[in-house]
């Protein structure tokens, strides 16, 4: 018996197609989880400015987000990124001799805001990020940043890195 040339080719297409065919449901299984992911609220607070009553509008800000992501049962990732003036609201220091030296409405509310930040970096799992180049500016050590603020080289770096990547960005006015 001969083989069959048209009927050869036949087989093979069938087999060509259903291999299309399952290499497309594959993909689309394969980025359908991922679609899901795109839901996350991404946002990155930016803090440069010495007034704590703004400072406090930014963490109600955050736990406010948060709160709606919640509701709406989407993850987040938060971000604040204190740059400047925002070093007063990552350390307990007076930060005395230097341009961000504490004044009487920081020291009225520091322990309140410290204990807002603290609440928002362990339960609401929101990342802190200090400026080094401000950290630096002023020879404050690392040991007197609040536990959970975290070092980068330059926070408006971190800030258009965040961007980049999809970050909205929010600045409290």
């Amino acid at each position: 018996m001969t083989p069959n040339p048209t009927r050869a080719r036949s087989f093979i297409e069938r087999h060509r197609v259903m291999a299309m065919l399952a290499a497309m449901l594959m993909a689309v299984l394969m980025v359908a989880p991922t679609a899901q992911a795109d839901d996350t609220q991404r946002v990155v607070y930016h803090v440069d400015f010495a007034d704590p009553t703004r400072y406090s509008a930014t963490l109600t800000s955050i736990n406010n987000l948060i709160n709606d992501a919640e509701q709406k049962l989407l993850p987040w990732d938060v971000h604040l990124v204190l740059v400047g003036y925002g070093i007063r609201f990552a350390t307990g220091d007076p930060l005395e001799g230097t341009p961000y030296a504490a004044d009487e409405a920081l020291n009225e509310r520091r322990d309140e805001l410290k204990g807002r930040l603290q609440t928002l970096i362990e339960i609401r799992d929101v990342k802190v990020h200090l400026c080094d180049v401000t950290r630096q500016e002023i020879g404050l050590s690392e040991d007197k940043l609040y536990e959970g603020v975290g070092l980068v080289g330059s926070g408006v770096a971190k800030i258009a890195d965040l961007q980049r990547d999809g970050y909205a960005y929010l600045k409290i006015q």
